[in-house]
């Protein structure tokens, strides 16, 4: 990169928002932070991370973060929680400029909106599990592809049965043993909810059918995906678990930052796991591959429900197994009735995700009676 390249970073007072700063504050020849978009939480934080970054252009929530997106720039990192990234999404593409995506629910939400509007090399995966995957697709061309593995650690619950999973608690699904995040990926990632979710989006990102997209359980985190070729042979992506990593590659590709994270230390004995997902206790990633299949707007069915029925979860008006129930009931109710829907527009998407939110509230109250 001969210049600085100028970022927009959307979501920047949570998790992936954090790291990205600390990248370009340890890459100024890189890149150039000249937008910051937040929920609003933590305004403090956000305020303080505009005078150190030297910001002028600062928003506040879903509208305004849109706004921000369009803006010219050279990358928007979206970094939003949840189902409010979509419309920040589609402005940024828009507008041309390349999105570093973090916030999946926005390509899983509104899959043929974003696609219809992402041109080849427009959409930057920043997610661990798919940066892997684009990495990997590199070795090959796109018809040797045979299958993706996404890896999962297995979250605090691995080994756990369905009946030992119903006394889980928020604070025992809230402690990940590898990585630091939000409460919504985080209790995902207990469910594997955010498994599901990432098979959607491996399918929508690589154009791989949803029956060759696998998931094996990994439990060190060290091998973050691998794309299998059809004469036998599978590439993997290994570093150890640092998100830093994934989003300066998303940054700043085509070229590779320095130092972004520590390598892998090849002077130490070590071992690595690979366990077959346990479907009975973790039914998640099966109910999104139900509603990937279904397509429309039956994955914004699933994203919405589940963002309720989280938020009742660590309300404690939800058992944790609650959590994929309430999902599978909504989405089966979606399915069966008449509510299913084309998502090619945003009015269609955000209704079907005002629906399953609405659903998802009468499910979790029945339950409660």
């Amino acid at each position: 990169m001969s210049e600085p390249r100028d970022i927009i970073i959307l979501g920047s007072t949570g998790s992936i928002g954090v790291q990205a700063l600390d990248v370009v504050r340890r890459n100024p020849a890189l890149f150039r932070v000249v937008g910051l978009g937040a929920g609003g939480s933590q305004p403090d934080l956000l305020a303080a991370q505009a005078r150190e970054f030297g910001v002028d252009r600062v928003a506040l929530g879903a509208v305004e973060s849109a706004t921000l997106a369009a803006a010219p720039c050279d990358v928007v990192l979206n970094a939003m929680a949840g189902a409010a990234g979509l419309l920040p999404t589609l402005a940024a593409l828009e507008s041309g400029n390349v999105v570093a995506l973090a916030n999946k629910e926005s390509l899983i939400i509104g899959g043929p909106l974003v696609k219809e509007r992402a041109t080849p090399g427009q959409i930057r995966p920043v997610d661990s599990e798919h940066s892997a995957l684009a990495q990997c697709l590199m070795g090959g061309r796109s018809d040797e592809v045979a299958r993706l593995i996404l890896t999962a650690s297995g979250g605090p619950f691995r080994g756990w049965d369905a009946e030992r999973l119903a006394t889980a608690t928020p604070d025992e699904a809230l402690a990940h043993p590898t990585w630091s995040m939000g409460p919504l990926v985080t209790i995902n990632s207990a469910t594997l909810v955010n498994k599901g979710l990432e098979v959607i989006e491996a399918h929508l990102l690589f154009d791989i059918p949803l029956d060759r997209i696998d998931v094996v359980v990994h439990p060190q985190s060290i091998v973050h995906s691998m794309v299998e070729f059809s004469d036998g042979s599978t590439l993997a992506q290994a570093s150890p678990p640092d998100m830093r990593l994934p989003i300066a590659w998303a940054l700043g590709w085509p070229d590779r930052v320095a130092g972004a994270a520590p390598a892998c230390d090849w002077s130490r004995s070590t071992s690595w796991e690979f366990q077959p997902l346990d479907e009975s206790a973790f039914p998640a990633v099966a109910l999104a591959r139900l509603a990937g299949s279904a397509g429309g707007t039956a994955p914004a069915v699933f994203n919405a429900a589940d963002e309720i029925a989280v938020a009742a979860f660590l309300d404690g008006r939800l058992p944790f197994t609650g959590i994929v129930d309430t999902v599978s009931e909504v989405l089966h109710r979606h399915l069966s009735g008449d509510n299913r829907g084309n998502a090619d527009t945003v009015e269609r998407v955000l209704a079907a995700d005002a629906w399953a939110r609405g659903v998802a509230v009468e499910v979790i109250e029945e339950g409660a009676r």
